[in-house]
């Protein structure tokens, strides 16, 4: 039985970890084996610019705060050499990034994604992949945007038309009469 001291620390991790968790809009859960200092420090980097936090954990005190997000199906996956790597906003940020990193050893076979989740729910490994095959936020919004702006325009469009045809007939019409 560890002492108090130790005990309290780990509960304040778990803790903290529940409320990145809780607060996170998406997850994803990746077994980092043999990655050379190098490429991790690559991956870090990545992942700091696209707004991810990523970390290493340790498996039990994960599990502990999975459960406790409500993410319990997670347990499953921690096992091995895990680490975490949770995004805030946009919510295919995270899988964007471990996606294309472990695209990129996929021919050793290092770098793989075990599972993650989304506004809550569990995903596995091929739904993390197809998170990551998602445009982001901004470009699905505009998207939207656009498609719902095109038939006002085309309106606009032949509305111009016929006014602008309306005042070569007007003018023609005036120019007959003078």
């Amino acid at each position: 039985m560890p002492n108090a001291k130790i005990l309290s620390e780990k509960q304040a991790i778990v803790a903290e970890l529940t409320e990145k968790l809780q607060n996170a809009a998406a997850g994803v859960i990746v077994d980092y084996r043999g990655i050379t200092v190098a490429e991790d420090t690559e991956l870090r980097a990545k992942m700091r610019e696209a707004g991810v936090d990523y970390f290493v954990m340790k498996n039990t005190l994960s599990r502990f705060a999975v459960k406790n997000a409500g993410l319990g199906e997670l347990c499953d996956v921690l096992k091995g050499t895990t680490s975490i790597a949770l995004c805030q906003g946009d919510p295919v940020a995270a899988a964007k990034v471990v996606s294309e990193f472990s695209k990129k050893l996929a021919a050793q076979e290092k770098f793989t994604v075990k599972a993650g989740f989304v506004d809550g729910k569990v995903i596995d490994a091929a739904g993390v992949k197809a998170l990551a095959d998602l445009p982001s936020k901004e470009v699905l919004v505009a998207t939207v945007l656009g498609t719902l702006i095109a038939p006002v325009r085309g309106l606009a469009t032949v509305l111009d038309a016929n006014i602008s045809g309306l005042a070569r007939v007007v003018q023609a019409i005036a120019d007959q009469k003078a």
